[in-house]
């Protein structure tokens, strides 16, 4: 049996993704792909409720469906650029076209999935993303400790 795709983390640190979509079936795919790891899915159903959770939580990356009836993922975008910690963002979309893979990319998302979800492609992109933002958390945190000790 083939073994799925895992984060290389020697940090200790636990993968944290934040799911924004109303459906329950995309949660639900999601929690039974990356339920048995010691990743944290954290969810939301609109983009207020996913304010709330980074309000309380260090999330690393947010998967943002595309399909959101009031708030688009680029909205989304725009938010957690205005934070210090900028979570990764990754479109979902039933419609994982090209048009939208340029879009996403051009704006700012670190990647799209499409849907249904593939346990191969949601632990390969959750996990770059994650590595990505880790990388880039770690760096502004000894940039943030090296001016205290000057």
């Amino acid at each position: 049996m083939r073994q799925p795709i895992a984060v290389a983390n020697d940090s200790g640190c636990a993968v944290t993704v934040l799911s924004v979509t109303p459906h329950e079936e995309d949660q639900f795919r999601l929690q039974n792909i990356i339920g048995h790891s010691k990743w944290k899915l954290y969810r939301a159903d609109r983009l207020e409720s996913a304010l709330a959770v980074l309000r309380e939580h260090e999330v690393g990356v947010i998967l943002y469906e595309n399909d959101m009836p009031a708030h688009s993922w680029t909205d989304m975008l725009d938010v957690v650029h205005h934070l210090q910690d900028a979570p990764a963002v990754i479109v979902t979309s039933r419609l994982a076209d090209d048009r939208l893979w340029a879009e996403a990319l051009s704006l700012g998302a670190c990647d799209v999935l499409a849907k249904p979800f593939n346990q191969d492609e949601v632990l390969r992109s959750v996990s770059l993303a994650w590595l990505n933002w880790h990388h880039r958390h770690e760096i502004a945190s000894g940039a943030t400790n090296a001016m205290r000790t000057t």
